[in-house]
């Protein structure tokens, strides 16, 4: 049994890794103006952040279905099922759209998965997935070992500025309007598949110094994968992971970054930090 894993852009992961495990990604897309561009192809998060200075906020969309039953097609001549790993779906139609694609594709079996997260930590659960995959195991295997990481990984984030999360319909008009009039930089999570406030802090400083005594309380000395998550801010995200590195030799730093679709949601100046435990 050969199974394949496939992840959205939304993961983030790079290019040399995605290569390395056999990771296909399949791209979500943002709408500027009239131009339509697949994220992670056609436009870099670099770019991005470039583009938004003069533009209108753009939109995104998930991937239109026949891109997914397209790649799936694809995969099933060499596979005999796949693991699609997605972003919330509390957030996106993407999942879905992987479920709807695998029941219309004949000679493959898919499974999706809702990793209830997005960026990075998406990444994690695809990665680990396709480290299972080239150790021979089956999808009925790694699934069950990708619901018991939900229990380990967690992700925490701040935003400058809340209005790109309100306009996007990802939080309410009432939570938007009271972060923007009492200059609180709320700390977010995903809970239940949705962005949610966590705590409402007043600096961004002490916010980020919440986020490391939330790894803390988390981690509690165990090995774990962490990452620090960035909208255009890496040199802060930089000088940030060689401080944690210090405090945390237990633990396994990276960087990323809020590409495209999720920073026209969060916002330029974002940070976040995820984190997931290693396996034995």
């Amino acid at each position: 049994m050969k199974t394949a894993i496939v992840t959205d852009s939304t993961a983030y992961i790079p290019l040399e890794v995605r290569e390395k495990y056999d990771i296909h990604m399949i791209p979500l897309t943002v709408i500027l103006d009239t131009e339509v561009y697949e994220e992670e192809r056609e436009l870099r998060a670099a770019e991005f952040y470039e583009i938004i200075k003069t533009k209108d906020l753009p939109t995104t969309s998930q991937p239109p279905i026949g891109k997914f039953v397209e790649l799936f097609e694809k995969l099933s001549e060499n596979y005999d099922e796949v693991i699609s790993v997605h972003l919330s779906s509390g957030i996106s139609g993407t999942y879905q759209g992987a479920i709807s694609a695998g029941d219309m594709v004949e000679g493959i079996d898919v499974f999706a998965f809702d990793t209830e997260v997005s960026c990075m930590v998406q990444g994690f659960y695809a990665i680990e997935a396709a480290k299972l995959a080239k150790q021979g195991k089956t999808a009925a295997e790694i699934m069950p070992i990708l619901d018991e990481l939900k229990e380990t990984s967690h992700a925490y984030f701040m935003v400058d500025d809340l209005s790109n999360l309100q306009r996007g319909g990802r939080l309410s008009s009432a939570q938007a309007i009271i972060g923007s009039l009492l200059q609180v930089k709320p700390l977010l999570h995903f809970q239940d598949k949705l962005i949610v406030p966590f705590e409402k802090i007043r600096t961004k400083k002490r916010a980020m110094k919440r986020i490391v005594e939330l790894l803390r309380e988390a981690t509690n000395g165990d090995p774990y994968y962490a990452v620090i998550i960035h909208a255009n801010r890496e040199e802060e995200a930089i000088e940030w992971k060689a401080e944690l590195e210090q405090e945390f030799p237990n633990i396994e730093f990276s960087l990323s970054y809020f590409g495209a679709v999720i920073g026209t949601h969060l916002g330029e100046g974002s940070m976040g930090l995820g984190w997931m435990k290693k396996r034995e």
